[in-house]
């Protein structure tokens, strides 16, 4: 009985891993890196689309939750998408979510390298990327207990630098030190929305 016991899988995630883990995810590395580009081209309709993808993905979220509740089990969404829609389009789309996160984290390492090649010039960016994935993958190998401890605070530095960059943005907005091309009334000016947005398709 005492070996049966020993070899049953354990909980090792505790509820606060699991938010910051959720909350981390969406929030990747290459996001602090395309966001300057997406502004520089959308302008302020980068909000209008970030808000609309939003509510669509929380739309999906939602029903995705409810197939849960309904039938809990330890498969990914693709068990859904082979019970409701057939077995084309659960393998479909079990292997599409493989392949997507297999592009991202290549983007991910890519953002990772660009960012140290900005600080230390004479790294290449190759070398950074690879230590990363070292260091990804190592940590993916350990006790889920040390893993979700680690991703719990690697998070926490996402999100404590997505408000610190918030806070110091609406600081320079709001005291004028940002100059005078930093401006509420970029929002509007230029056409506004939808000429920037025009602009950017």
């Amino acid at each position: 009985m005492t070996t049966q016991q020993e070899h049953q899988l354990k909980r090792g995630l505790k509820n606060r891993h699991i938010q910051l883990i959720a909350l981390g995810g969406a929030v990747g590395t290459g996001l602090f890196l395309g966001i300057a580009q997406t502004i520089r081209m959308a302008g302020p309709s980068v909000l209008l689309g970030y808000a609309i993808a939003g509510v669509i993905a929380f739309f999906i979220m939602r029903q995705l939750g409810e197939m849960v509740v309904e039938e809990p089990v330890a498969g990914s969404f693709s068990h859904f998408a082979n019970r409701y829609w057939g077995p084309f389009a659960g393998f479909m789309s079990g292997w599409n979510y493989w392949v997507l996160y297999v592009l991202v984290s290549m983007a991910e390492l890519t953002a990772v390298g660009i960012y140290i090649q900005y600080w230390w010039p004479e790294v290449p960016t190759w070398l950074s990327a690879a230590i990363f994935f070292v260091a990804i993958n190592a940590i993916n190998l350990t006790h889920v207990k040390v893993y979700g401890e680690l991703e719990f605070w690697f998070s926490i530095v996402k999100v404590a630098a997505i408000i610190s960059m918030i806070a110091f943005g609406c600081y320079l907005l709001f005291s004028g030190h940002g100059g005078p091309a930093a401006t509420v009334a970029n929002l509007w000016q230029d056409g506004g929305f939808s000429l920037t947005a025009s602009r950017a398709w």
